[in-house]
């Protein structure tokens, strides 16, 4: 391991990449405002509490999911089952035109069809952090797949657990 740096030294290239190397599942994070439904690809999601049960999201501030949130005060997080890396790649721009009927709806949000587990939560709390905000969510809805293999995300490369792979 190297010697510690300051804080002004640290390459953001250097940092995404050392932080690629932490495993990490991948969701989809949809709201609706009264323009329509929205989505986003987004990685940095976590548990944060049980009592009260909330979840975080991380989201860059320029992101236009952001300005979304902050109309809906709602969000869902689609966490996404080992076959849906052509969800991941089309929420994060990268538009599938074959994708078709994506959706279904809980608690009035849009939900992708045939992911691991859902969330459906209410905006409590923002946290500006960096050039990212941290979007504090209390949950008001879930549902999971016990037998859905995650997605996973690992220096920049989808893949699955092991054990998922002999299926």
């Amino acid at each position: 391991m190297s010697d510690t740096l300051a804080p002004e030294t640290i390459d953001p290239r250097a940092l995404r990449d050392c932080c690629g190397s932490f495993a990490t599942g991948v969701t989809v994070i949809t709201t609706r405002t009264p323009e329509g439904d929205h989505g986003t690809t987004v990685s940095a999601f976590m548990s944060v509490s049980l009592d009260p049960p909330l979840i975080a999201i991380s989201l860059d501030r320029r992101s236009k999911m952001l300005d979304k949130l902050r109309v809906s005060g709602r969000y869902a997080v689609s966490v996404l089952s080992g076959h849906m890396r052509a969800h991941a790649l089309h929420f994060s721009g990268r538009r599938d035109e074959t994708l078709q009927n994506l959706f279904l709806e809980h608690d009035g949000l849009p939900v992708l069809r045939e992911a691991a587990a859902l969330l459906v939560a209410d905006v409590v709390q923002q946290v500006d952090a960096g050039d990212h905000v941290i979007v504090l969510g209390q949950v008001r809805h879930l549902d999971r797949d016990p037998e859905a293999a995650p997605l996973l995300v690992h220096a920049g490369q989808f893949g699955q657990l092991a054990s998922d792979l002999s299926r």
